[in-house]
């Protein structure tokens, strides 16, 4: 009905600020000098737009309180019946935009305070694993936003470039908001089926023992452990090719590694003497009749100068036996990879690898330790891997009883080989972002150790750092590592275990690696130091612990293909795993494409690439001819394949 004072009328969209009487008494004031002007035009117009114009015309008092409602159009039509539903509508939405808003803002601070939560209990310092307390690295005490922890990689004893910085830090992201995400299938195992139709079968001979009569064999293996097994193993075929006899191998002392460590130390000798009963006699010393030999002197010493790399049995048979028949011993010094991979006779192939994958055993101290790491990596799960009892022998029963195969894997862990020492980064002739410094340091390192790469240098030309890299010849930098595991899925709660030791640019350049994978241990921190004590002297022996646990691993990640462990630690597995041991072996060549990319691609993309690249590495397929078969077994001299 027509109101009949100002103080009847409703306010209609006027605001969110309430005003007092003082103010429409104002309002009214002020508008009241303007409503002559605007009744007769509003009069003229009611006629035609008021709804109730067919119950007469307002009277002019009534109209001239209605033009001062703040419902009036601008324009002088009135709204008339229809404006109050519009002005309800008009406080519905802003009543759901406040609540909206606060809801959203409650939501957001859940969020946090849930993310908080749950970084605070990944990263705690310590764990009790048995009866040791597991100290993580450093830095994996820092939290998921990296941003000042990229900052601070550079800030150490060498100056040093957060290359990858903007993906890091999408990675950073993309792990906190996965931690409920379900880790991709084919993840943790083998993706192809055809790995589990090769089955190990080289402990199979068909031939009569060697009578060794043609003279004997010295070996003085020279390198690390993964050399020297090598150096064995190539010597086992040697001394079959040649009738000779074997004297126990012996290990050259190496300035690099400081190792005084003999076969006795790391291997069973007498296991060793005793499986090869078969193939080829050995003894543990020569004659005492030939031991006052001056054999430089008569000819009898062979150094790797004197023998080309890769050669063939022919090669032997033409030059060295003539040695033996004449001064009935040979001593190889330095011996390294000194024979081809092919063409090789098929039983004297099945030898080899009838060496390095059965005859060569631990000793038990180093068995005891490499299982007790393993259960430790496993945090106590008495379930037994598939490789344990090949590895750790009596030790994996001991610690494993009741059980012939691992159950679950809720206590899954992976094994990474980061070969990012001073001599790879510096035989690489790369650069890694430490400028000035890190390069004069590099080319002092190899004025020392490769002298012959230096002066090669001043005579020929070779490809420019950003060319090694595109060509994926440079070794994968911690910070593309770590981008790599984050790219295939692996979450945050990863344990992961590190082998090997002296990082180039220590603790700050493994900082992006530690911060992303906060659960990443080596064999320092989960063996107490009385545990590791025995060790301590012998890089050889830390070697072969490092072996045992990453040839066990649920999954073994390496960094560079060309690496002599990486290379035993997969063969290995693929020999013995059944198909199931599944290896990360990146195409550095296509992820230095895609790393490339850095500044313009998005995570998604990303992942996807890295995912297609690695997966591609993990074809099954035999051994390619000409390689080795201590990384590639999957050959009729070693395994047997069943269609």
């Amino acid at each position: 009905m027509p109101y009949s004072n100002l103080s009847q009328m409703p306010t209609i969209g006027g605001g969110n600020t309430p005003t007092t009487d003082d103010d429409d008494g104002d309002q009214v004031k002020e508008l009241g000098s303007r409503i002559p002007a605007r009744n007769s035009i509003s009069s003229t117009r009611m006629s035609f737009s008021s709804p109730r114009g067919s119950l007469g015309s307002p009277t002019p008092s009534q109209l001239s309180l209605l033009s001062l409602s703040p419902s009036s159009s601008t324009n002088g039509y009135l709204s008339g019946a229809y404006e109050p539903k519009k002005a309800k509508k008009h406080k519905k939405n802003t009543w759901y935009r406040q609540n909206m808003t606060v809801g959203l803002a409650v939501f957001v601070g859940f969020f946090l305070l849930m993310n908080w939560w749950m970084l605070s209990r990944i990263q705690e310092r310590g764990r009790t694993r048995g009866d040791v307390t597991v100290q993580y690295l450093k830095s994996n005490s820092t939290t998921v936003f990296i941003r000042e922890e990229l900052h601070k990689i550079g800030r150490g004893n060498k100056p040093q470039k957060t290359t990858y910085a903007r993906l890091l830090s999408k990675a950073a992201h993309a792990l906190a908001e996965g931690e409920s995400k379900a880790e991709p299938k084919d993840l943790w195992a083998e993706p192809y089926v055809r790995a589990s139709s090769w089955t190990p079968c080289s402990h199979t001979h068909n031939w009569k023992p060697s009578e060794g009569k043609n003279g004997y064999v010295m070996v003085t293996a020279n390198g690390g452990i993964n050399q020297q097994r090598v150096a064995v193993c190539n010597a086992v075929a040697i001394v079959r090719l040649l009738n000779a006899t074997l004297v126990l191998p012996k290990f050259m002392y190496s300035s690099v590694w400081q190792d005084s460590s003999q076969f006795g130390d790391i291997y069973q000798d007498q296991h060793f003497i005793d499986y090869l009963k078969p193939d080829i006699p050995i003894i543990e010393e020569l004659p005492k009749e030939l031991q006052s030999l001056d054999l430089e002197a008569i000819g009898s010493v062979v150094t790797d100068t004197d023998i080309v790399k890769e050669a063939k049995p022919s090669f032997y048979l033409k030059y060295i036996l003539p040695i033996l028949h004449l001064n009935r011993v040979v001593h190889f010094v330095g011996f390294g990879n000194r024979l081809a991979s092919d063409p090789i006779p098929h039983e004297l192939q099945r030898l080899r690898c009838r060496c390095n994958f059965h005859a060569l055993r631990f000793i038990p101290k180093i068995q005891e330790a490499g299982a007790l790491l393993i259960n430790r990596m496993r945090q106590n799960d008495k379930g037994l891997g598939h490789l344990d009892h090949y590895l750790v022998g009596p030790f994996a029963q001991s610690t494993n009883k009741g059980q012939k195969t691992r159950s679950a894997k809720k206590s899954r862990y992976l094994a990474l080989h980061l070969r990012f020492e001073i001599d790879m980064v510096a035989h690489s002739l790369c650069e890694f972002g430490g400028g000035e410094e890190e390069m004069r340091e590099l080319e002092a390192y190899r004025e020392v150790h490769f002298p012959a790469l230096v002066e090669l240098k001043k005579t020929k030309k070779f490809p420019s750092p950003k060319e090694l890299r595109s060509e994926g010849l440079c070794p994968l930098m911690p910070e593309e590592t770590v981008l790599m595991l984050a790219a295939l899925g692996f979450n945050r709660r990863t344990h992961i275990y590190l082998a090997g030791a002296h990082i180039y640019g220590g603790s700050s350049r493994l900082a992006a690696l530690t911060t992303l994978f906060p659960n990443l241990v080596t064999k320092e921190n989960l063996l107490s130091s009385t545990e590791i004590l025995p060790f301590s002297n012998s890089s050889s022996q830390l070697a072969a612990l490092d072996f045992i646990v990453c040839t066990a691993a649920d999954v073994f990640a390496m960094t560079d293909s060309g690496s002599q462990f990486s290379s035993l630690v997969a063969g290995y597995r693929i020999y013995y795993g059944g198909g199931k041991m599944a290896t990360i072996r990146p195409n550095k060549r296509r992820l230095a494409d895609i790393f490339e990319r850095n500044n313009t691609i998005e995570w998604k993309v990303f992942e996807t690439r890295v995912r297609k690249a690695v997966r591609q590495n993990k074809r099954v397929f035999s051994r390619p001819i000409g390689r080795s078969v201590y990384r590639y077994p999957r050959c009729r001299d070693c395994m047997c394949y069943n269609e």
